[in-house]
């Protein structure tokens, strides 16, 4: 699969794959600071696929497991979604430079029939948070023998 460039900053898989929604919305952030819709809400997503589960990781330092909301929507879409506070500043503090991000992030990834959303798990470790949704046994299909006389 080719990595496009997202209009809206960063790289997205293929744009026309209706598996990968990366939900933009132009009216979100219209009255705050720029700092904060800055690019915190492209937070990168990774989704891996095994033969037992659909596994997906998120880089989210600094965040607690209470500020981040994993979600099943519609019945198979995951939605992963959080935010992160400015701190609070003191009129005595002077900032020399700000670089950490803040804002707030929402990923929908729409999975395929085969996963079990209800046996959906997420784990937050080392700012790092693991969404696992199992996937449904592959059916093979039944090959009968059939004896030849003659």
């Amino acid at each position: 699969m080719s990595l496009i460039p997202s209009f809206f900053g960063g790289l997205r898989t293929n744009i026309l794959d209706p598996i990968s929604l990366d939900i933009w919305d132009p009216f979100d952030g219209v009255f705050t600071s720029a700092r904060e819709t800055s690019t915190f809400a492209n937070t990168r997503i990774d989704w891996k696929e095994t033969p037992e589960a659909h596994i997906f990781k998120a880089d989210l330092p600094g965040l607690k497991k209470e500020e981040v909301k994993v979600e099943v929507e519609e019945g198979r879409i995951l939605q992963i979604s959080g935010e992160r506070s400015k701190e609070q500043e003191d009129e005595n503090d002077k900032w020399h430079r700000i670089k950490r991000n803040i804002g707030k992030f929402l990923r929908k990834f729409r999975l395929p029939e085969n996963a079990k959303m209800d046996q959906a798990k997420a784990s937050m470790e080392n700012g790092v948070l693991t969404v696992t949704v199992p996937k449904e046994e592959e059916k093979k299909p039944e090959v009968k023998s059939i004896d030849i006389s003659g």
